[in-house]
């Protein structure tokens, strides 16, 4: 069915892609995304900046070659329409205690609406980062046109 098909792509067209962001850990990226990424009303950017420390307090969510995956550890979208993914390229890559212990160059902050969503995103996402083609993007910091056709190439 279509309907269960997550589009990668327009969750990044409505997070929006922050290039050369500072901070030298995670937690002051988060300060700063939160703050650059529109947010839908009734939302506020402590709220974000909240859920996604909370999260990484638990546990690391660097996957390895050089990207991380911060996320809230409960949906924190009211809507669906309000999900988005925040494509967030690192000014100085930041030690985030990688499973291959690269240091971080970029960041896919998802903000969801349910677990079922969140896991099928993960599950994507995941698939497009095992392709090297993809990987190699990332590292030239792509815009959202060239990933996009990429995501469309490979997904």
């Amino acid at each position: 069915e279509m309907e269960d098909e997550v589009n990668i792509s327009e969750l990044i067209h409505r997070g929006g892609i922050f290039r050369n962001v500072e901070g030298s850990n995670p937690k002051e990226v988060y300060a700063k995304v939160s703050k650059m990424t529109d947010l839908p009303d009734g939302m506020t950017s402590d709220q974000v900046y909240n859920a996604l420390c909370a999260r990484e307090d638990v546990l690391s969510t660097a996957v390895g070659n050089g990207i991380a995956l911060p996320h809230a550890r409960a949906p924190i979208m009211k809507n669906e329409e309000d999900q988005r993914i925040c494509v967030v390229y690192l000014k100085e890559p930041i030690d985030m205690k990688a499973p291959d212990e690269r240091n971080v160059f970029v960041m896919f902050i998802l903000l969801t609406y349910n677990s079922q969503i969140h896991l099928k995103i993960l599950s994507t996402l995941a698939g497009l980062f095992r392709s090297a083609q993809f990987r190699k993007a990332l590292e030239d910091h792509a815009d959202e046109a060239a990933l996009s056709s990429l995501i469309k190439e490979l997904a």
